[in-house]
């Protein structure tokens, strides 16, 4: 895929607001972190199938600061299932300004485990859920 466009599926939109800043006035890369985060639990529960745990984030990049009032949006593709792990590469990109192109800031490869009510690692379905099945819940 090019690099001027977001790959995978889109699993958050938010706008960055001023209360998300640092001491320099940028949006907290911790702030964008957790929005990545939360993206990559979302394709993760879906492929898992149920409730699955942050447990490593590796090539973590930041390219370009986020501002306030951009619109961020975290795209997501699954690049690995193991036997009860997922890894999700997660881009994060905005729109800013006019004419509002889409500009990537940020990149990484969260790594998941699927866990069981008890909180244990579980196997990944071997399969996906079939188009068009409800969402799993979570805890």
């Amino acid at each position: 895929m090019a690099d001027d466009e977001p790959a995978g599926e889109l699993a958050v939109m938010t706008v960055a607001m001023p209360k998300d800043t640092n001491p320099a006035g940028d949006i907290f890369g911790g702030w964008l972190m957790a929005q990545m985060d939360l993206a990559a639990g979302v394709l993760g529960m879906a492929r898992a199938q149920g409730r699955v745990a942050t447990v490593a984030v590796d090539g973590m990049s930041f390219h370009q600061p986020v501002l306030v009032g951009d619109t961020v949006g975290c795209w997501g593709r699954l690049v690995h299932v193991g036997r009860t792990s997922l890894q999700v590469r997660i881009e994060t990109w905005v729109r800013r300004g006019r004419p509002r192109a889409p500009l990537k800031v940020t990149e990484g490869v969260f790594t998941l485990v699927a866990l069981d009510d008890a909180g244990h690692p579980r196997p990944v379905p071997a399969e996906p859920p079939p188009a068009g099945a409800p969402p799993p819940q979570s805890p």
